[in-house]
Parts: C-alpha cells; structure tokens; sequence
C-alpha cells in the first residue's frame, strides 16, 4: 500500500466481501455516534450492492486484514458526458490512521472512476472536521459550498 506497510494492500472488494465492508462501515458509524445498523444488516446490503456497476467498494488491507474502506456510487449527470463520482464513506481503522492508508485507498478510488469514465468526484465533509477537509484539500478536492452558514460542507473534485 505505502512504503511503510510493506505488508499492505488496496484491491475493489467484490460481493464475497459483504460482511467485511458491513463490519467495517458498523465500525465507522459506531466510532463517530452515529445511528447505525447492524453489521449484518450492512453486509446483507453490501451483497445486493457490490453487484451493481454504479457502486464500488475499495479495501485496504494490511496482513491480510481488511483495515479501511472507500464506498463510492456513481450517477449519471446532464453536466457532462461521464458519471458523477460520490465518495459516501473513507474509513480507516483507529489504531492503523496517519499511515498513508486513506491516501491509498482513495487514490486507487480516484484511479477506478476515472477509469469508468467519471467527470467529477463529491464527498461531503462535516465543516468543523478540519483534519478530514485537510486531507481531501491536499489531494484535489475544492469546498463548493459557502461554510459560514452550513454543517456540511460539499467538497469536489473535478476530472
């Protein structure tokens, strides 16, 4: 994945990774407070969702352990003749953060988009989580929305 975890890696999760990206994404929702269902609700979705071609799902795994996750969809747009990108979800496990793992992940995310013909990439980033709209700043993405009056705040970053 990145110099410092020679025994890591990145790879587009497939259906048979359903209770591995559900766990995961429970495990997001629960670090940060927020409402959630069930690990096994999540995986029994991912299972429907990982065979579509508007969602993509990438793993970064350190050891054989899946360890961070990016959860894109992709739509179509009357702005341009390519699909709109939405990052819903970046996770890296806690213990494993400040490692390059996001980076990694979502730069093979951003490889896999454009590769499917993406003409922009979205994600929305709470405005008082200033060490995450740092991160999505240092690789491309620009806030669009004006911040002082919002919670959320809708970063972009166009192809």
């Amino acid at each position: 994945m990145n110099g410092r975890n020679p025994d890591s890696s990145v790879r587009i999760a497939t259906a048979s990774d359903a209770a591995v990206v559900g766990g995961l994404l429970h495990d997001f929702n629960v670090e940060f407070g927020s409402p959630t269902p069930s690990a096994a609700e999540f995986a029994a979705r991912f299972e429907r969702l990982l065979l579509r071609d508007d969602v993509l799902v990438v793993l970064g795994e350190v050891a054989d352990e899946s360890v961070a996750f990016a959860y894109l969809t992709l739509r179509p747009t009357p702005y341009g003749d390519g699909p709109l990108a939405q990052l819903e979800e970046l996770y890296v496990c806690p213990a494993l953060r400040d490692r390059g793992i996001g980076t990694v992940v979502l730069e093979r995310a951003i490889a896999e988009v454009l590769a499917r013909g993406a003409i922009e990439m979205h994600i929305n980033v709470d405005e008082v989580d200033a060490d995450t709209r740092r991160f999505y700043e240092r690789h491309g993405f620009t806030n669009i929305q004006p911040g002082a009056d919002y919670r959320m705040l809708c970063y972009l970053r166009e192809f």
